[in-house]
């Protein structure tokens, strides 16, 4: 029997923590209507600072406890302030740490892998989180190989996922590593999940950095913002800011993570992408509205950066 630990961090999402036990219960009745022993025996973890109010039904133990699991899954997060929260759950990282090397398996749903990412034991491996999280996490832990374009990963015995519905994926990538591909399936169609998306970079926003004090960088991104259509060089955007190439350059990727030129493509795939969601423009108004003159050069990257071509983006996406 799997003994499963479900962490109770500080600012825990709730249906997290409910998909994850839900999950986990559904491949136990499986196995029980076949006749077999319950694959997983679940426990809800804490670090002692508070009480597990809404699932009374299970067993909840304190860290202090030294008990040792065969799989602990980490929820996500609610509120944004990461690095706060990460602060009041600190207790959690060297207890993971120390289970991982008595051979536990963690897995993290959505922004809760900011919290495995803390402990260092994703160092040079592959993680994913919350598309919108990716920034933040890519700057936070700059040694971890980030794919935010996948929807689960898996390194060794660590395991990611990416946000909202991409826990469901996680969770059956698990099954099926420790029951099989027919349980598998099976949840899948119990919980209606498509279980071949392996991508999540369609569901992601363009959302800079705002709340810094860097006013050279907050000018540079107010030019390009309001003139992507139009600027093609750093040279045209910076023209008129009091700095030399070089010294906007460094400070606008130490405060925003990516090099104003990466900031120039992402606005504009986001007008894009808006277009296409709220507009009936044909593809050629599209892509000159949202400052590509290139229609084989736009949908290279609009691919690249989406995951889809811009005619399926529209059709899965449009008002209609």
């Amino acid at each position: 029997m799997i003994k499963i630990a479900v962490l109770l961090t500080q600012h825990y999402k709730l249906l997290s923590v409910a998909a994850i036990l839900d999950v986990f219960e559904t491949a136990n009745k499986f196995h029980q209507e076949m006749g077999k022993e319950s694959p997983y025996e679940i426990y809800l973890l804490n670090n002692g600072d508070h009480k597990n109010d809404f699932f009374n039904a299970y067993a909840s133990k304190s860290i202090a406890e030294d008990d040792v699991y065969n799989l602990i899954v980490i929820p996500a997060f609610t509120t944004d302030d990461l690095k706060s929260t990460l602060g009041l759950n600190s207790q959690f990282i060297p207890w993971l740490s120390k289970q991982y090397y008595k051979e536990a398996e963690i897995a993290t749903v959505c922004t809760g892998a900011f919290l495995l990412g803390s402990t260092g034991l994703l160092d040079g491996k592959v993680a994913t989180t919350h598309v919108d999280a990716c920034s933040a996490f890519s700057k936070a832990f700059p040694a971890i190989k980030l794919r935010p374009d996948k929807t689960v990963t898996q390194d060794g015995k660590l395991y990611t996922s990416g946000g909202a519905t991409s826990s469901f994926h996680l969770l059956l990538h698990l099954l099926q590593n420790h029951c099989g591909k027919e349980i598998s399936i099976k949840a899948a169609k119990i919980f209606a999940i498509d279980m071949d998306r392996q991508n999540q970079s369609y569901f992601s926003s363009f959302q800079p950095a705002r709340h810094h004090n860097d006013d050279l960088v907050a000018s540079a991104q107010e030019k390009i913002e309001l003139n992507y259509q139009d600027v093609s060089t750093i040279e045209e955007m910076i023209k008129d800011i009091p700095s030399s190439r070089r010294n906007i350059v460094r400070r606008f990727k130490q405060v925003i993570g990516i090099t104003p030129i990466e900031y120039l493509q992402q606005t504009r795939i986001e007008a894009a992408k808006k277009l296409l969601e709220q507009t009936a423009q044909q593809m050629t108004e599209v892509i000159y509205n949202s400052g590509y003159n290139d229609p084989k050069a736009f949908r290279k990257v609009f691919r690249k950066a989406v995951g889809m071509t811009p005619s399926e983006y529209r059709d899965k996406f449009q008002a209609r």
